[in-house]
């Protein structure tokens, strides 16, 4: 069985019911919200065996966010328990035209605050395949840049394959700023993934033709962007969600894998969408599977989209289906027809 690792941060998410506003909310629904998080429950539901690298306080909210990881089949027992406070994500999910919204609580967060001798990552990496690890990781400040580097020059030390989304997240740091940290830690990469708008917003490489507000895409100029970063940066692969947006609720989906001087797009999906948050963390645990399990680059692309897809219409952050699911999805089953 393969085995992965990914690190970072994960956060008690709070959001109100269904459509409120956060004025006219309540009382808010819980639950667990953290890209690599997404990633090591999307990669644990398809039998991978997957452990999750944070920092977490030992009182009983920590507690709670590890039993509800354990409960997902992720392996826990290589998160830090030490620090004060979690991370907390409040989000308002939009409507139409009305765009959803989230508000962060995170500053001085147990992740945020790690040192760099929290972390044993030869240990950690011991019969390790593969390492995730996002932009907004590094994006926490202190000495987290320096952690992620450490961690993907010891993954590199035991020959461990290794993926990063950009993820710029603009609350968190500057362009600049994050174009200095990730242009360091990028060499270590050889799986690239991003969306339409991080490679300009990190790396000020644009996709020409394309205008992400009013959903018109020129799915040719991202084959341009995945070669400027494979040139930039020597990744050996480079993946790139397209979300074509109508609407808070209604967007299309695709994707395109870069490799070997080919690119590869999926199918498009018109998703109506439930909860959109957590959908590219989504792609790339479903990617990072195909990788592992040997798929070729058409029927990996179509997979990751496949999954992606279904996860953005399931509540909260985490994907929740399973292989066969998305095997069925990919062949053409998406009437939403009930499966008796």
């Amino acid at each position: 069985m393969s085995r992965a690792v990914t690190f970072g941060e994960i956060m008690l998410r709070l959001n109100p019911h269904g459509y409120e506003r956060f004025i006219q909310a309540n009382e808010f629904e819980t639950s667990f919200a953290g890209g690599e998080a997404n990633v090591a429950v999307s990669l644990a539901n398809y039998g991978v065996d997957t452990a999750y690298v944070t920092k977490m306080p030992k009182h009983e909210i920590g507690q709670m966010c590890v039993n509800d990881l354990r409960r997902m089949g992720v392996d826990v027992s290589k998160i830090v328990r030490d620090g004060d406070r979690i991370g907390v994500l409040y989000l308002e999910k939009g409507a139409s035209q009305r765009s959803s919204k989230v508000i962060y609580d995170r500053a001085g967060s147990a992740i945020a605050l790690a040192r760099r001798e929290d972390f044993d990552w030869d240990a950690i990496f011991e019969g390790v395949d593969w390492f995730h690890f996002t932009g907004i990781t590094p994006a926490l400040g202190g000495q987290l840049p320096e952690i992620c580097e450490d961690a993907c020059k010891a993954a590199k030390a035991h020959h461990v394959k290794i993926s990063c989304d950009l993820n710029y997240r603009k609350k968190l740091w500057t362009r600049e700023k994050a174009g200095e940290v990730m242009s360091r830690l990028m060499p270590y990469v050889d799986l690239c993934i991003a969306n339409e708008e991080d490679a300009k917003d990190v790396f000020g490489i644009t996709a020409k033709n394309t205008d992400i507000e009013s959903g018109k895409l020129d799915y040719e100029a991202y084959v341009s962007v995945a070669e400027q970063l494979i040139e930039r940066f020597g990744f050996e692969k480079v993946a790139i969600t397209l979300r074509g947006s109508i609407s808070a609720n209604d967007n299309d989906w695709a994707g395109m894998l870069y490799e070997e001087g080919k690119a590869y797009l999926s199918k498009t999906y018109r998703i109506h969408i439930v909860d959109r948050v957590g959908g590219g963390d989504s792609f790339g645990g479903a990617l990072i599977y195909t990788q592992l399990e040997g798929m070729g680059p058409q029927d990996a692309i179509e997979f990751a989209v496949a999954a992606s897809c279904l996860k953005q219409t399931i509540e909260h952050d985490y994907n929740l289906v399973s292989v066969d699911e998305v095997n069925a999805l990919v062949k053409g089953s998406g009437s939403g027809r009930v499966q008796r």
